[in-house]
């Protein structure tokens, strides 16, 4: 166990050569500012990393992470990363990010006491009752969870939207866009759900408009 966590510090140091040799400049250029074009809010999954996943440098992307990549409206942890990225990062693209296989999704499906879990995953559970109907329609255990992890996504984006900082900055300057993925874990393929963002933006702008007497 030892040996592995000085190995980390071995391989950090390996990789800033590495750096340095593909180009000088790197880590200068990296500590005056950040402009990346994309806010990705995904799961705190070991196995799923943004960078990688989509081919990005450091500095290109913007990340938050939780469990089952959920946008809940009193997480001020993530209200204020989405806050940031918009108002004063300006980027152009906030992605929500589920993957199949993931154990935020197969715990919230079972009907066990989870501790501490229990309220995070309550968020996971109601976007199972929004949808029951479709996913008690499927059989395949494996197979329930997976969509479950793509309507949650879907839901996931729409919290997005509700935001006022999402909403002004959108009807104003024409961006972000909100766009909801699924990574297969399997295939190491990133699966775009094509959520109509305008359609859904004004769908709920009925209710859920912020903009107006501003």
């Amino acid at each position: 166990m030892e040996n592995s966590y000085k190995e980390i510090f071995r391989a950090n140091k390996k990789w800033v050569e590495e750096k340095k040799a593909e180009n000088p400049d790197f880590f200068s250029h990296l500590a005056k500012e950040q402009n990346p074009e994309y806010l990705y809010i995904g799961c705190s999954d070991s196995r799923v990393h943004a960078n990688e996943i989509m081919g990005l440098q450091p500095g290109e992307v913007f990340v938050h992470r939780n469990i089952a990549n959920l946008v809940v409206n009193n997480d001020l942890n993530i209200l204020s990363v989405i806050n940031y990225a918009v108002v004063h990062l300006n980027v152009k693209f906030i992605i929500v990010c589920g993957h199949y296989n993931c154990g935020g999704i197969k715990a919230a499906m079972q009907p066990k006491d989870l501790g501490i879990l229990n309220p995070w995953l309550r968020n996971v559970r109601d976007v199972y009752r929004l949808h029951e109907k479709e996913l008690d329609a499927i059989e395949d255990p494996h197979m329930r969870n997976d969509r479950l992890a793509e309507i949650n996504v879907y839901e996931q984006c729409l919290n997005v939207i509700k935001t006022a900082e999402v909403q002004k900055s959108y009807l104003e300057k024409g961006y972000p866009r909100v766009a909801g993925w699924v990574y297969d874990l399997e295939e190491g393929i990133l699966r775009d759900l094509n959520i109509d963002f305008e359609k859904e933006l004004n769908r709920i702008r009925k209710i859920y408009d912020l903009t107006k007497g501003k």
